[in-house]
Formats: structure tokens, sequence, C-alpha cells
């Protein structure tokens, strides 16, 4: 049976001895707030369920008591799709889990599947069934409901095999270090958690824009997320994308012109007039630095081309589609951004030979940003 934790001195004694790794995962809510509400967590110290705690993290002082194992780097943390949790973590304990194995990287870059579900995972290299109806319950009630227990008991009883599996494929393809560098990109992003720089480049309207036009979104879209974070509000509860758009493609003249738009529009911030004009009307420091949402004839060319290459190397190397680079972090180097982010180490090793003849032609002395 799994142990029911609700007292952080009992938690901080079963921590005590800490093995060389455990599975971990959590359960949180997002539906009426920016940040997640961490409502459980789940920590295997072996592959059977009375190897299973699991914590409870409204219990006041709960989270303080999590954070030292949660910092141990000599306790390998075993999570699957680790984004989301290791936010809801950091928001609640104040640190990141490190370090890092995340199955579901490590399943991609074994050639297994990518954004490959943990049940999925499961199914296919053990060919084990799990549950998935408590997926979306109210994680926040208490008590649980044993099928809740029981959903959160098997989101952590495969990761020890799942980790001996993969950690051995890995092992034997050489790629043990490509996982540990994306692993420790997750984490660093984790607890840096620093904003899209340039959000208007998502919304797909914003490529029939006018520059002044993609300048006037990106300030509402940067506004709007240090809005929705300081109120722990989502970000369409503050401005939606809809209505962003309409502003920064026909500015109204005047503040009084703005407040009778919101007033039209049941979902507008209305209270927030006077905060949503400066952020309309203010310039940013940095937004002409901004690349462009463009529909240009011959980057798209170009960006077919680094696609076809990337998908052909990708088949090489045994690697789902969108592994290697996504279409979204081609663009990114196609803007000029360079080999930075989740291009930079193995897959700049991997892409640059290919990929630079198709940014910088024969006759084009460019060289690509670092």
């Amino acid at each position: 049976m799994p142990h029911w934790i609700d007292d952080p001195a009992t938690l901080a004694e079963r921590l005590a001895t800490r093995p060389a790794r455990v599975g971990l995962d959590t359960e949180f809510v997002r539906e009426r707030t920016y940040w997640p509400q961490l409502a459980l967590v789940q920590i295997a110290f072996g592959a059977g369920d009375d190897d299973v705690l699991l914590v409870d993290p409204l219990v006041p002082g709960m989270p303080a008591a999590l954070a030292p194992l949660l910092a141990d780097p000599t306790v390998l943390k075993l999570m699957h799709s680790a984004g989301e949790d290791l936010i809801a973590l950091r928001h609640a304990c104040g640190v990141v889990p490190t370090p890092l194995f995340d199955t579901q990287v490590a399943a991609a870059l074994a050639g297994v599947g990518a954004g490959i579900g943990y049940q999925r995972l499961v199914q296919d290299l053990f060919g084990v069934a799990l549950p998935k109806g408590e997926t979306r319950s109210d994680w926040l009630r208490r008590p649980l409901s044993p099928a809740q227990l029981e959903y959160a008991v098997d989101d952590v009883l495969y990761l020890f095999l799942v980790h001996d599996r993969l950690a051995a494929e890995l092992d034997a393809l050489g790629r043990a270090a490509w996982l540990a560098e994306d692993c420790a990109r997750l984490v660093a992003n984790a607890e840096r958690d620093e904003p899209e720089r340039w959000p208007h480049l998502a919304l797909r309207a914003a490529a029939f824009f006018d520059t002044d036009a993609q300048h006037r979104l990106l300030r509402l879209l940067r506004w709007r997320e240090a809005q929705a974070r300081e109120s722990d509000r989502p970000r369409a509860w503050i401005l939606d994308n809809e209505l962003a758009t309409q502003l920064a493609r026909t500015p109204p003249a005047d503040r009084a012109a703005l407040q009778a738009r919101l007033d039209a529009q049941p979902k507008a911030p209305r209270k927030l007039g006077d905060a949503l004009w400066r952020a309309l009307t203010t310039p940013l420091p940095d937004e002409q630095e901004a690349p462009p949402v463009r529909q240009d004839d011959r980057d798209r060319t170009t960006l077919r081309r680094m696609q076809d290459a990337v998908g052909a190397r990708s088949a090489e190397l045994g690697l789902p589609d969108g592994v290697l680079a996504s279409r979204r972090w081609l663009q990114a180097l196609l803007d000029g951004e360079g080999w930075r982010g989740p291009l930079a180490g193995w897959r700049r090793a991997e892409l640059e030979p290919l990929l630079a003849p198709l940014l910088h032609p024969a006759g084009d002395n460019a060289n690509a940003s670092v």
C-alpha cells in the first residue's frame, strides 16, 4: 500500500535517508490561475506500491519539507513530461528538481516516439494498460477518492522500469549526453521562468500586419503576460488573443475610444483600460529588434529546404519528426536568432553542417549568430 503523508515531520523522517534515484510526479490544477496550484506530489523509492509516498502539499510546511529532496544533486529525479511539474514545484517549494531524467524526452531520443504520453509509453514498453480516468478530476479536494489514489500511484510506479530500459537504449546509441543536455535545459528554463520574448510570433494573424501593428501586438502581449503573472490569472482572462489582435491592427484614436471598444465586448478588461492604453501606446525599448512575422516566399522556400534537410538527418538517426528541430526552432534560426536554446549543443553539431549552406548560400559572407 502507498503511504499518505500529511505531516511535514513524517516526510522529513522518510527523506532522511535518500536513495540514488526517485520517481517523481505531481498533480496540479491550473484552470483558474496563471501559476499551477500544486495539489499532490508522488514520490517512488522503488517499483512497488509500498515504496510510494503520496505527499499532501496543501498542508502548511509540507513544501518546505519537500525542498531538500528536490534540490539534492545526488538524487536523480525520474519524471515524465516534466515541464509544468517543474514550474508547479518551483512555485510551491521554491526549488526545481535536479538532476532530471525526463522519460518523455528519453523516449524521443531513443526513437520510441515524440511527445509520447506516460500511459502509452508504459503500454508500448511493458504491455501494461494504465487507467486514464482521473486525469481531469479535482485534485484539490480532500479526501481524494480511491480511484484518484490508484491513478496517482500508477503515475510513478513504472518510472524505475522505464528509466532502466531507456537509459540502456540511450547508452547503446551513444545519446546519454544528449538527454543530459536536454534535461539540464528544462531545469534551467524552469529556474529562470522567463516569459517568451517575442510572443507575437505565435499568432498567425500577425503575419498580415505591418511593422507598427506587430509592435503594438508585442506591447499588448507582454503587458498581458506581466498582468497574468502578477494577478495569478490565466492570460485569456486578462486579454484574449482576438481582442489583442483587433487593437493592434486598428488601434483606437484615444483613451475614450479604447474604453468604448472595451465596453462593447463582454470579456474585455474594462477596469484595466488605463493600463491597457499605456501598454498600447508606449514603445518598448527593444521592439525595433523584434523579428517580423513574415509571409515572404523566399523565406518559405528556405524554411522548406531546412525542414527537408532536418527530416533526412532525423531519418538517418532514427529520430521522430520534430525532435531534432521543430519548425518554430528553424524559423527562429532563419530570423537570425542563432544557434541558441534547444538548437545549441548536440543539435548544432548535427545540423550546422547541413543548414549553414542554406542559411548562407555561396556569395553570402554573413556569419551565423552564436
